[in-house]
């Protein structure tokens, strides 16, 4: 059809401002033109269609370009709260210079005779939804084929961007549909009872503290847990200590992505912890024979505990969250650490600084959270603000390294303190701080704020609930020595229970 031909005098074809690849691969691409036109007739209709569809397509989902900007100029007028009819689309059309692009007056009136009925209209979206990712699919599968053909293309650049690719596809396209209130509200009323019949008050995972558990009641589902503090505190070996709570304790899965230390270098860690084996003794290889066979005795349950470490460095979103869908779909993980949230990438983001950057992964991890309903536990530095700070040094919200959205997207933020580090030998309570660790919870999004005392014993490299010690002995303290004043709560630790019934010290 010649461009210059009457729209109003002659019929003009649907197939004029179709997509010029209409075929890919000998085969023609998928697409569902006659259920646009019945979609977009329908929502100039019936205010039910505009309603039952606008959460479902976006105006990529559309086939045809003349077809996308009739959706997007519909999206317009509705997120403007304004009337949608074959009127009001017209003349928006009109006032945007898109009119005769889509076909003029002619064709938009032309949908609305396409359709006799709108009740199946959301089930039609579905359908041009489906085939829109298809289309997607097809764009990405045939660019990284194209591009591993290619001997200069390196091999794991092209599996990141594969990754990326499909994860931005299921992103953009595959949406969680509403609930009823009534099964969210049996939902509810499970996860109620289920506390309810716990006696040890814990509703998640148990972190293997008995203090902090009862602040927190384990860390629960779907939640993104900050640990922060300056380098040196412990952040690594409190994370470690806890995995190795609940892996071995508690035969709970989980993993642990470490950025920063290789596997081994962690295992060396635990196995010191769990031997009281001095870890410079491992770097030295100067194990007595004695300490060799206890090494030996301690690590077997530690070696068959369901705990998984990727040290892969410079990890990004994509690859983190295809490997926590492989770990939880294989091994059921229930709990994953990231150590540390600034060492990661933020994949297929181009420009924009670190912030931007960090403000994404933030983001992800969150999500990544609630889409396997697991907590998530992310490391992060804090800032030199602390030290240059007077006073105690304590670290603050504020403190949070490189982005505020952090702070806003986790559900509870808390920090690491010994005052030991920065020289400080009685405690504002009047304790000895030697050994002294403070898990500080600043922001808790499910629950109240407070600050658990903790021992850290750093040969070991390893944390345990302070009372624990004091009780045995290894303490200035009484074991009846009240903290809640100082939102202290102190109990016995689990952690321990083998080691005082194996008779062994804890130092």
């Amino acid at each position: 059809m010649s461009k210059t031909t009457d729209r109003l005098s002659v019929k003009p074809s649907f197939t004029a401002t179709m997509p010029s690849a209409t075929y890919s691969h000998g085969k023609v691409v998928p697409q569902a033109v006659d259920l646009e036109e019945a979609v977009l007739g329908a929502m100039m209709l019936e205010q039910s269609a505009v309603n039952a569809v606008i959460d479902v397509l976006d105006n990529t989902s559309f086939y045809k370009p003349a077809h996308q900007k009739i959706y997007k100029t519909i999206q317009k007028l509705f997120n403007d709260s304004e009337p949608i009819d074959l009127l009001t689309v017209t003349e928006a059309l009109k006032k945007e210079g898109d009119l005769e692009i889509v076909g003029g007056s002619y064709v938009v009136a032309n949908l609305t005779t396409r359709i006799a009925s709108t009740a199946n209209v959301e089930f039609h979206a579905r359908i041009i939804s489906q085939k829109h990712i298809q289309r997607e699919l097809i764009r990405v599968s045939s660019n990284i084929i194209e591009k591993a053909f290619d001997e200069k293309t390196d091999v794991f650049d092209l599996l990141d961007e594969a990754e990326s690719g499909l994860f931005e596809v299921a992103e953009g396209n595959i949406r969680k549909s509403f609930e009823e209130m009534r099964s969210v509200v049996k939902k509810a009323i499970d996860y109620i009872d289920k506390a309810r019949s716990n006696d040890s008050g814990v509703s998640g995972v148990p972190s293997g503290f008995a203090e902090l558990d009862k602040v927190t009641g384990g860390w629960q589902r779907s939640d993104m847990i900050v640990l922060a503090a300056r380098p040196g505190m412990g952040k690594t070996a409190f994370v470690l200590t806890m995995c190795r709570n609940v892996a071995v304790d508690e035969g709970i899965p989980c993993a642990v992505f470490s950025l920063e230390m290789s596997s081994v270098q962690l295992v060396q860690r635990l196995i010191a912890a769990e031997t009281e084996i001095d870890s410079d003794k491992f770097r030295k290889g100067n194990l007595k024979d004695h300490e060799y066979q206890q090494l030996h005795d301690r690590i077997g349950r530690l070696s068959k505990a369901p705990l998984f470490i990727d040290d892969t460095p410079g990890l990004n979103v994509f690859e983190l969250r295809a490997k926590c869908r492989r770990m939880k779909q294989q091994h059921g993980i229930d709990m994953v650490v990231i150590d540390y949230l600034q060492l990661m990438q933020g994949g297929s983001i181009n420009g924009g600084n670190r912030e931007q950057e960090i403000s994404s992964i933030s983001r992800s991890i969150k999500s990544i959270a609630k889409e396997l309903d697991i907590p998530i536990i992310a490391l992060s530095q804090l800032s030199r603000m602390v030290e240059t700070r007077g006073g105690d040094k304590r670290p603050m919200l504020s403190d949070l390294r490189e982005s505020g959205a952090i702070e806003q997207d986790a559900d509870l933020v808390s920090f690491i303190y010994r005052p030991e580090y920065y020289g400080f030998t009685e405690h504002e309570d009047g304790l000895d701080t030697k050994g002294l660790a403070e898990f500080i919870i600043a922001k808790h999004r499910h629950g109240a704020l407070g600050t658990v005392n903790m021992k850290f014993i750093a040969r070991l490299a390893k944390f345990a609930d302070y009372n624990t010690f004091a009780d045995a002995g290894f303490d200035s303290l009484s074991p009846n020595t009240d903290f809640a004043d100082g939102g202290t709560i102190t109990r016995g630790s689990k952690m321990n229970d083998d080691i005082e019934e194996e008779g062994g010290s804890p130092f």
